[in-house]
């Protein structure tokens, strides 16, 4: 174990000691201020307009009763579309606006730093093995009398650790950003637990919006780092796993009739989908989509260990 951690902690410190790295963290830091100013700018180009969520919420309410008296809602659409129907039925009963779209709370409640700490944790997860065939390092690396796996997996805690470090310099980011752009909107998030509406708090949200995005962080971090281990390309790598990271969705809509696509890594990549009701597949659930990552990512890990820990390191 402590050798181990010292393995992890040079690591971490090779990490960030090149400038590539802290140019990540600082672009971060940059695409969710510029997201905040756009956001600050599109309220400003709205003006004071009346808001009219009554409206919108009796709309959708009428289209979510017109759905469920059809009776072509089956599964978890027709549950979802329930729901809907109980939120929106208390907030017009209690008049109990829903979150602006455009507002501070918004910003907590649905943070947007998953896709950003995605692409750049992709860029470590590639190189982190890769570079050390590239750069030649790999053989005084293997000189040392440490076991191969130890050596994977403080690289791999590595990236992991990166990846987590991105969400939460984000999630920090955005929150500031929201306090200094944006006044309090108002309204209240809603949602059923236990047959009945309760209120949601921002705060709680947020984090699990957080912790929802990280799983797709680590997944597709988990391939690029696969596919650098094996092929020792980091531009493969990080190729790889943004066309997935892409096309999931588009594949998925392709395959949708077919009942393999229950089982494809792109149906379950983006978590958030349970919160959002944007799924794209019926029949799949929470509990189901991380026991499906969590196979793919076993296949993952073992393909990199066993392929780093056997291969030949030649002059």
């Amino acid at each position: 174990m402590a050798s181990l951690l010292k393995l992890l902690q040079n690591e971490w410190m090779k990490l960030w000691s090149k400038k590539g790295t802290w140019i990540m963290a600082g672009l971060m830091v940059i695409l969710i201020l510029g997201l905040a100013g756009i956001m600050k700018w599109s309220e400003s180009l709205a003006g004071d307009e009346p808001d009219n969520w009554k409206a919108a919420v009796q709309g959708e309410l009428e289209g979510d009763k017109a759905s469920l008296e059809s009776g072509l809602l089956k599964g978890e659409s027709k549950r979802l579309a329930e729901e809907r129907v109980m939120v929106n039925d208390y907030r017009l009963a209690n008049d109990t606006a829903p979150l602006q779209d455009i507002s501070r709370e918004m910003m907590i409640y649905d943070p947007s730093v998953g896709s950003i700490a995605l692409l750049l944790t992709v860029i470590v997860a590639a190189g982190i093995v890769a570079s050390e065939f590239s750069q030649g390092t790999i053989k005084m690396l293997l000189t040392r009398p440490v076991k191969r796996w130890k050596i994977m997996t403080s690289k791999y805690i590595a990236v992991l650790l990166f990846g987590i470090l991105l969400m939460l310099i984000g999630f920090a980011v955005t929150i500031l950003s929201a306090y200094v752009l944006f006044s309090p909107g108002g309204g209240q998030a809603l949602a059923v637990s236990g047959g009945k509406v309760v209120e949601v708090s921002v705060w709680s949200h947020g984090l699990y919006m957080l912790l929802l995005s990280f799983a797709n962080v680590i997944i597709t971090a988990t391939f690029a780092f696969m596919i650098g281990s094996v092929f020792r390309s980091n531009g493969m790598a990080i190729g790889l796993s943004l066309f997935i990271y892409f096309t999931g969705s588009i594949v998925v809509a392709l395959l949708s009739r077919f009942e393999i696509v229950k089982y494809l890594l792109f149906t379950h990549m983006d978590l958030t989908m349970y919160e959002t009701d944007f799924r794209l597949n019926d029949d799949i659930t929470l509990p189901f989509s991380l026991a499906v990552l969590a196979v793919y990512l076993v296949i993952f890990l073992i393909v990199s260990y066993s392929v780093f820990t056997k291969r030949d390191i030649t002059a």
